[in-house]
């Protein structure tokens, strides 16, 4: 299941922290149940497509409620024949505003990427080249970043690596090259091809951003109470 033309492709490691299960667990269900399983890129990477994660969030939704991992994997199998495709639908928590970088080289695409994300009620800034990238990166310390690979050039990949060497830190890589198996060995949680629909990049934010990103900002906002 899924390509890299037309939905995200996520990491293991990013599926991983999405969801809050072990890596090593996300290869157990895959081998013993068979139930989701990624497609494999060049280099052997599990490539899980945004489906993917829909069905697993279900599994994971299914085992905190008190079943097994088999019983909910069997659940999910019924669910899949019966053509029905289980979603996430669960309430998601009142957002704190985390901030994201948007380093794109096209600046219309920075202004429409920047209108969507504001309209879902992030905070966003954006660079237009590799060193406003690194600029922005380090007085702003975003929770995200948005990050196009070409940008001045095919600086984005060596950004990739700098910026996920900060803990913490995940990147959506975009491109309009089939680059997502560059992009996550640079370390991007998540790739996108361009031309980006704006519902999928907001739905890929979304699930890049999680709760660990609000509990950070609650963190930020802490902290400056305490100054103050």
């Amino acid at each position: 299941m899924g390509s890299t033309g037309e939905q995200p492709v996520y990491s293991i490691g990013a599926v991983a922290h999405m969801l809050e299960v072990p890596a090593s667990t996300l290869r157990a269900w895959e081998e013993r149940y068979g139930v989701v399983v990624p497609t494999r890129s060049g280099g052997s990477q599990r490539l899980y497509s945004r489906n993917q994660l829909e069905l697993l969030r279900f599994v994971k939704r299914k085992i905190d409620s008190g079943m097994s991992a088999a019983d909910a994997h069997r659940v999910l199998s019924q669910e899949l024949e019966l053509g029905r495709l289980p979603t996430d639908t669960e309430p998601e928590a009142e957002e704190l505003r985390p901030l994201i970088l948007i380093a794109e080289r096209d600046s219309y695409a920075a202004q429409l990427s920047e209108y969507f994300l504001r309209t879902e009620g992030y905070q966003v800034a954006t660079a237009l080249d590799a060193i406003q990238a690194r600029l922005q990166f380090e007085e702003r310390s975003p929770d995200l970043v948005v990050l196009d690979l070409l940008i001045s050039g095919g600086a984005g990949f060596r950004l990739c690596r700098e910026f996920t060497a900060r803990v913490g830190t995940r990147v959506l890589a975009l491109s309009a090259l089939d680059s997502a198996e560059e992009a996550l060995q640079a370390g991007a949680s998540a790739f996108l091809n361009k031309p980006i629909e704006p519902l999928q990049l907001v739905s890929t934010v979304r699930d890049l951003m999680g709760t660990s990103a609000l509990a950070r900002s609650a963190g930020k906002a802490a902290s400056k109470a305490r100054v103050k």
